[in-house]
């Protein structure tokens, strides 16, 4: 029996999962489905980087819905970045790279990603994910911060070994914290809605 939020009469609400080029990448099949059993509709926006590590076939066959990873990969609409974000009721972006916070923080939209982020309305939800000490960077700790004065929600990553051979807080959090932490941020959206 599926947890679902919505009625039958009433269409599921979105999550916009933002996949960024990174090793965790693989980790956003499970975020799917975690919150399909919720009762939420997930679509997939990727960067180019990202479809080196997972391709955007594995999540349209997950989501039953396009991916969409190009400025201009929709000839149907061009102004792509602008229905992706009005479509969702919290956007994700997980694993979350060095490079896309500090794109978010800084206000560059140079990919689909960046530029649908950039265009959101909704609660962005962040879990970042890289080597250790490009998240103690202190660019990166002040990217951070920026963005948690802003009012974005960052989810803090987990200590464990990292693909690199290291290890730190550099892990991508927990599945469950993020789930819940952007259902969380969803909710909070409908209810002021």
């Amino acid at each position: 029996m599926t947890d679902s939020i919505h009625s039958r009469n009433t269409p599921a609400p979105t999550i916009l999962l933002g996949v960024t080029g990174c090793i965790a990448a693989y980790k956003s099949c499970e975020l799917i489905r975690a919150f399909q059993k919720r009762g939420f509709h997930v679509k997939v926006v990727m960067t180019e980087h990202a479809t080196h590590f997972v391709s955007p076939l594995t999540f349209r066959s997950l989501t039953h819905d396009t991916v969409s990873y190009e400025m201009f990969d929709n000839p149907t609409d061009p102004i792509h970045h602008i229905s992706l974000a009005q479509e969702a009721d919290a956007f994700l972006i997980a694993p979350c790279t060095a490079n896309v916070i500090a794109k978010i923080a800084h206000g560059i939209a140079d990919d689909l990603l960046s530029t649908t982020a950039l265009a959101t309305t909704v609660p962005l939800v962040i879990a970042p994910a890289m080597n250790v000490h490009m998240f103690e960077n202190h660019a990166t700790q002040d990217n951070l911060q920026c963005l948690s004065r802003r009012g974005f929600r960052i989810i803090s990553p987990d200590v464990g070994y990292l693909a690199c051979g290291e290890s730190g807080e550099v892990r991508l959090a927990d599945l469950r914290e993020i789930v819940e932490s952007t259902l969380l941020a969803s909710s909070a959206k409908q209810r002021a809605a």
